[in-house]
């Protein structure tokens, strides 16, 4: 068992949706005990909350999304894997329009502003799902393993057929000072040739230069923070995506992963073990 936690201080920050292209300005608030992570879209009547829970998932096209009808949070996996490796467990996130925002394509500012909020801890305890046994889940040569672990690490293979990226690989002790230096600062990866078929998607509305690693055919378009700047980010997604059901004790091994597959895998876990903590 571990204590729960929240930020000292509300904290605010504007932006761009990554999909939607629209403003929003946001704001973190501390939360009591045993609130969860809840996002507020204040810009709905009623005001609306949606928790951020695995069974909220509504979508994993090119991103997680969370709600129900017209109440919906877009790309939710950056900030709440920056919640989730500095251990905020209970916090409100206010926020005017669908999406937050793309910042610049990372999870850095996020950690960044929930630091500078400072980091409280609570009169109260969360448990970690453990998994004791192997879990998978598998689509064509894509898939994801969770194995028992004394701890919370990832491994993941990404391949793609470009000439400036082929086969990645990294491995990580998931710790909030790894995520802050390693994997924090990875960013979005896009391909230009792809950028008609998500428009008409209504996807990558907000992207730009500044906030996703882009590629052409041949060249990269933009600087790279780490030579595996897109297996980096792949991680981060997976963090993100398994805040969904808490903290987890496992290791994680990942070739291919989706936004799909990380959201299978989580509601396994969940479905597995949650009754043994």
């Amino acid at each position: 068992m571990r204590k729960q936690y929240t930020i000292k201080e509300a904290r605010t920050y504007q932006g761009i949706g990554l999909h939607s292209g629209k403003s929003v300005n946001m704001r973190i608030i501390p939360a009591p005990v045993n609130t969860g992570i809840v996002f507020i879209r204040t810009d709905l009547p009623g005001k609306p909350a949606i928790p951020a829970k695995i069974s909220e998932v509504s979508d994993t096209r090119r991103a997680t999304s969370l709600g129900w009808g017209e109440t919906k949070v877009h790309t939710a996996e950056h900030l709440l894997a920056a919640l989730f490796v500095q251990g905020v467990t209970n916090l409100y996130i206010e926020m005017d329009s669908v999406e937050p925002a793309v910042a610049d394509g990372s999870a850095l500012p996020f950690v960044e502003l929930v630091q500078d909020a400072g980091i409280v801890a609570q009169e109260a305890a969360v448990a970690s799902l453990k998994v004791t046994e192997p879990v998978w889940v598998r689509q064509g040569d894509r898939y994801l393993v969770a194995l028992p672990y004394e701890g919370f690490r990832i491994s993941c293979l990404f391949t793609n057929p470009h000439p400036l990226i082929g086969a990645q690989y990294a491995d990580f002790e998931i710790t909030a000072e790894i995520f802050h230096k390693d994997i924090s600062p990875a960013r979005t990866i896009g391909f230009m040739h792809e950028v008609e078929a998500l428009q008409a998607q209504g996807l990558g509305l907000g992207g730009t230069l500044d906030n996703v690693v882009v590629y052409d055919h041949e060249k990269l378009l933009t600087p790279l923070r780490f030579n595996d700047e897109l297996v980096r980010h792949k991680i981060l997604d997976i963090i993100g995506d398994l805040s969904l059901i808490g903290p987890v004790e496992a290791h994680i091994v990942a070739v291919k992963s989706s936004h799909a597959l990380n959201t299978e895998l989580a509601r396994c876990i969940y479905e597995r073990f949650c009754q043994t903590i």
